[in-house]
């Protein structure tokens, strides 16, 4: 695999604080990378930076293996979704929700209805192409948000905190369409999570990000089996972290 996004000591900081500092990872195509972390270790930050909505105080960010400055972020914003913990969507119904970047782009009112209908199959959303997109339930919402990036065949999604406040059972059809897009389409996805159960279900790789900095990063499986950094380790378990 080849890198698809790459952060060289990158740092990101908001007057005095640091948000994330001189961070540098490599995340390859078609993997699923799982970030985790306390409350205001840099995750959503490195998010941000990733999408392009954000960009760093120094370092160099590469996508696809192209350095991104000010003039070709554009680029980046174009190849690559941020899905938050609260869904940004229209006010308006689910079909014209995920019409609309499909108008943009110049494609006709067949092709439309065709990748309309495909995404919606893929979120398990079948026929609620008239409902209101402000009115369907938090899981349906994500899922609805995840078919917009789907339908756009975005190379990357990044996903901050997706089942949040979540049930479980919309919790566990997340975590289904999330594999289910990195499979069949090689989408690239980058989450951030609370949830260790989670990142060591979907993640093929795990990076620990306390204090703005990447303690340890690999493999999930060899992360949580046996971290290298006590510090991981301590989190991991659920205990203080020295």
């Amino acid at each position: 695999m080849s890198c698809l996004i790459g952060l060289k000591d990158v740092t990101k900081s908001y007057e005095e604080i640091v948000a994330l500092n001189r961070v540098s990872l490599k995340v390859m195509k078609g993997e699923i990378l799982a970030i985790i972390g306390p409350n205001g270790s840099g995750k959503t930050t490195m998010l941000k930076i990733m999408a392009g909505i954000e960009e760093p105080t120094s370092g160099e960010i590469y996508f696809d293996g192209m350095r991104i400055h000010d003039g070709n972020m554009d680029k980046v914003r174009s190849r690559g979704t941020m899905i938050f913990q609260r869904t940004v969507l229209f006010n308006t119904n689910v079909y014209k929700n995920l019409a609309y970047g499909l108008k943009l782009r110049g494609y006709s009112k067949k092709e439309i209805k065709e990748k309309v209908k495909e995404a919606l199959r893929t979120v398990k959303l079948e026929g609620y192409e008239n409902r209101l997109a402000k009115r369907l339930s938090g899981g349906e919402q994500q899922r609805l948000s995840l078919a917009r990036a789907l339908i756009l065949e975005t190379k990357v999604v990044l996903l901050d905190e997706p089942t949040a406040n979540l049930d479980p059972y919309n919790v566990s059809m997340m975590e289904e369409i999330i594999s289910k897009i990195n499979r069949d389409f090689n989408t690239t996805i980058i989450m951030a999570t609370h949830n260790m159960f989670q990142a060591k279900r979907l993640g093929k790789k795990v990076a620990f990000l306390l204090d703005g900095e990447v303690v340890e990063i690999g493999e999930a499986d060899k992360i949580f089996e046996n971290p290298q950094d006590k510090r991981t380790e301590y989190f991991i378990k659920g205990e203080m972290i020295y």
